[in-house]
């Protein structure tokens, strides 16, 4: 099977990791890819998506992978374009992924098809923005836009919230975009993950990622710093109701707004006194999550792919490990603000019993390893227990260094 995978970072390397270890024997290129992933995958003979969408025809691929979200509302949008030229994609089209691309879409989506969810308001100035959110703290700020994961502020005062308000809407830090005020929502956030195939749907493995870049969740939001994953964080009867009051709704609405879909499907939840709601939707797997996630399944992680993107959904060619998966992100000198490269990072031959996914390195002269990127690299352990797990993760990451490294000493205790 030839099969493409989209994107360059740690999200990608995960997923091209678990289609190399399938069963089925498959031939995978990445675009745009990076060193690493070039050591499991062949570089794609592309600069863009015509030239891509080129190379997949002239190339005669089986499946394209989408794994970067930007891709998939670039130009024509990815998964439209695959389809008019009759290769299937792991990956929305350009509509659908509008869920993620547009979070005033998202919201409407929501309240058009009764999804429990906070309040919200759009505005357009700063001055409609102070408006509506008034005397009301903490509040929620969010970029109407793909701002990698980086365009949510939790604001607990007027201060950070005026900060915010001004990158978005005065320096126009992520670019040309409304901004949304939202009801601040209390409780653990957990991750929900499904393959979505037309109407069906299969709920994978949950997860809970850690976006501030210290301990404590203080200091600005990331792109994430860690991620935990087991099916143990499926506490009583959770499972059920997110499923019937979340999952079942949004497969339900996209098929009653004629939105096609096939792919991963991300539901950022909150598990509020008043029950769980969703803050948000990414039309791909998350990052870091999906380097937690993917290590957890097992079985014909290509086939079950290939054959979803067919309109096949076949649940049981997958299942999940029992235990617990923990990656934990080493970041760069400066990030989130910025990311220093050109340091040289040592110590991955000594990582023993765990994985690594490069997300920013590359390369240099002398065939070493740098950094090329705000978050560096994650290293991944599994074990029975979620203590184990974390014990293992960080015992193994301390063996991995490089100047300037920042990384959290509470992924996989915190929240928990």
């Amino acid at each position: 099977m030839k099969i493409l995978v989209v994107g360059k970072g740690g999200r990608e390397h995960a997923i091209i990791t678990a289609l190399h270890e399938s069963p089925t024997e498959t031939e995978i290129f990445s675009f745009p890819g990076s060193d690493a992933i070039f050591e499991l995958a062949q570089p794609g003979d592309a600069s863009d998506l015509p030239t891509l969408i080129e190379f997949l025809q002239r190339e005669n691929f089986d499946l394209c992978v989408a794994g970067e979200e930007s891709y998939l509302v670039k130009g024509d949008g990815l998964a439209n374009c695959c389809e008019r030229i009759g290769i299937p994609c792991w990956g929305p089209p350009k509509e659908a992924a509008q869920l993620e691309a547009s979070k005033e879409f998202a919201k409407e989506f929501m309240v058009r098809h009764s999804i429990p969810t906070g309040g919200y308001a759009s505005v357009n100035t700063v001055e409609e923005a102070r408006e509506a959110i008034g005397e009301t703290y903490p509040t929620v700020l969010k970029f109407d836009g793909l701002a990698a994961g980086k365009g949510v502020a939790v604001c607990p005062d007027e201060a950070s919230a005026e900060e915010f308000i001004d990158e978005v809407l005065g320096q126009r830090k992520f670019g040309e975009g409304r901004l949304l005020v939202e009801e601040f929502l209390d409780g653990p956030e957990i991750s929900i993950f499904a393959s979505v195939v037309d109407s069906e749907y299969q709920i994978l493995a949950p997860a809970r990622d850690y976006k501030r870049i210290y301990d404590a969740d203080e200091g600005p939001n990331t792109g994430g710093m860690g991620a935990v994953c087991s099916l143990d964080m499926f506490e009583g009867n959770l499972r059920e109701v997110v499923e019937e009051t979340i999952i079942k709704p949004t497969v339900e609405g996209l098929q009653k707004d004629g939105l096609p879909y096939r792919g991963f499907l991300y539901f950022g939840l909150m598990l509020t006194a008043d029950g769980p709601k969703i803050l948000e939707y990414n039309c791909r797997f998350g990052d870091p999550e999906a380097q937690a996630v993917l290590p957890m399944i097992t079985g014909d992680f290509a086939q079950y792919v290939f054959e979803g993107a067919k309109g096949n959904l076949q649940s049981d060619l997958i299942g999940f490990k029992d235990g617990w998966s923990i990656c934990l992100v080493s970041a760069s000198a400066g990030y989130p603000a910025s990311s220093r490269s050109g340091d040289v990072i040592s110590g991955f031959e000594n990582v023993e019993d765990a994985r690594i996914f490069h997300a920013g390195t590359s390369r240099n002269a002398d065939g070493n390893y740098e950094t090329a990127g705000g978050r560096v690299y994650v290293v991944v352990a599994h074990g029975d227990t979620r203590e184990a797990a974390v014990e293992k993760v960080y015992a193994e990451s301390d063996k991995v260094s490089f100047d300037g490294m920042q990384r959290r000493t509470d992924i996989g205790t915190r929240n928990f």
